[in-house]
């Protein structure tokens, strides 16, 4: 949950650049932000979203919010700075993973702490050993 925290302290960066009409700003938080959200959504699908999936409980909302991931992927790649409307579909974008943070911080995750087992955790555990945070201070 504290990679979701900065991801949305970096969402607040983007917005906060683009109110203040500093677009190129904007776009280089914005890749951050893509890269950083690309080493978090692996960890999360090899640790707790496939041990979930094992578990066979959770397994339809995991789906969905995997499928979130891969269109925030292409929503990212898709957008265009130089296009007119930029600003409008980051918004959007970063309103949505808004949305879908707290699916996962309020559904999911908590539904993980209670459920999974020892088997569960170490699929988890080795997720995370394969695959740093990016809060260990590497991009």
């Amino acid at each position: 949950m504290d990679e979701h925290l900065a991801l949305l302290e970096l969402a607040g960066d983007v917005r906060r650049k683009l109110a203040a009409g500093d677009r190129a700003a904007a776009v280089r938080i914005l890749e951050l932000v893509g890269r950083q959200l690309d080493r978090h959504v692996g960890r999360e699908e090899r640790g707790i979203f496939a041990a979930l999936k094992a578990d066979g409980e959770f397994a339809e909302a995991v789906v969905e919010l995997e499928d979130e991931h891969v269109s925030f992927d292409r929503q990212l790649a898709a957008i265009d700075p130089d296009r007119a409307g930029f600003g409008d579909r980051v918004d959007a974008l970063l309103a949505e993973l808004s949305l879908h943070i707290d699916k996962e911080n309020l559904g999911i995750f908590p539904v993980a702490a209670v459920t999974l087992g020892a088997t569960g955790w170490e699929t988890v555990g080795r997720a995370h050993d394969a695959e740093p945070s990016f809060l260990s201070g590497s991009d």
